[in-house]
């Protein structure tokens, strides 16, 4: 009997290539890959022991596991599910802008805040003034808005520099900025546990890494111990980077954004 192959299967792998490769792209910014690889083994195992060679016991015994399977990878990939969800919401309206594509006048306001931040953490750096600065991009960053003093302000390097200045009540935290305002100052960000990082990059890096992980945000730390700038983004971490480095990522929409 020959076999088929029509345009829906076809549309059908590459539907699965897909999700499997956002997948795998998720999980290893987020440091679970290694487990991720593993559930692929095992899948792929069940189905050459109990689909291709037919084996009945040990079939029956990797059935039973495959049962609960989907309830165990739904505990265990909790954060990841959820992480994944939001990317999905947030993603329908990137598309829907670029099927409708904004005037490059607007695209040009929008992105006003650009300089002043620049110029402030060029300032910091020369003073070795510590800052971490999460600029929301798709996804939405008030539930960590909620951990700080929420306020809304015009963006001017100025201030930026004011509230991460050492003996200011709010230079410890994070400040989150989104639709061109400074929204709130002081906030906490979720720490990411990654073992690689490098041991001199501390709580600022890490917690710059672990919000950049949870989100698309862009998130830029400064040193305040070495006066360096860094950037944080989709579960990467690009380390002493240069004021017109970190101009070109902070003007690069995150649908072009790959790499720095």
């Amino acid at each position: 009997m020959w076999l088929t192959f029509t345009f829906k299967d076809f549309v059908d792998i590459l539907l699965v290539a897909l999700f499997l490769y956002y997948t795998y792209s998720i999980l290893r910014s987020s440091g679970t890959k290694a487990l991720f690889s593993g559930i692929i083994f095992f899948v792929v195992l069940w189905i050459i022991i109990s689909q291709v060679l037919q084996m009945k016991l040990m079939g029956a015994i990797l059935d039973k596991f495959i049962n609960v399977g989907f309830l165990l990878i739904v505990i265990i990939f909790q954060d990841e599910i959820r992480k994944f969800l939001a990317t999905l919401g947030s993603t329908k309206w990137r598309i829907f802008n670029q099927i409708f594509q904004r005037d490059k006048g607007k695209e040009a306001e929008e992105r006003k805040w650009v300089a002043p931040v620049v110029l402030a953490c060029m300032n910091m750096a020369k003073k070795k003034t510590g800052a971490l600065i999460a600029i929301q991009q798709t996804m939405d960053l008030t539930p960590y808005e909620y951990t700080g003093e929420r306020f809304r302000s015009e963006i001017s390097a100025r201030l930026i520099e004011n509230i991460f200045f050492k003996n200011s009540p709010l230079h410890d935290g994070a400040m989150i900025i989104a639709d061109n305002e400074i929204k709130a100052a002081g906030c906490i960000l979720p720490v990411a546990a990654n073992t690689d990082l490098n041991k001199d990059l501390g709580l600022r890096h890490r917690s710059a890494l672990g919000l950049s992980q949870e989100t698309d945000a862009k998130v830029i730390i400064v040193s305040e111990e070495r006066g360096a700038i860094s950037v944080a983004y989709r579960g990467e971490i690009f380390v002493d980077i240069t004021v017109d480095k970190l101009q070109e990522i902070l003007n690069t929409s995150p649908s072009h954004m790959v790499g720095a």
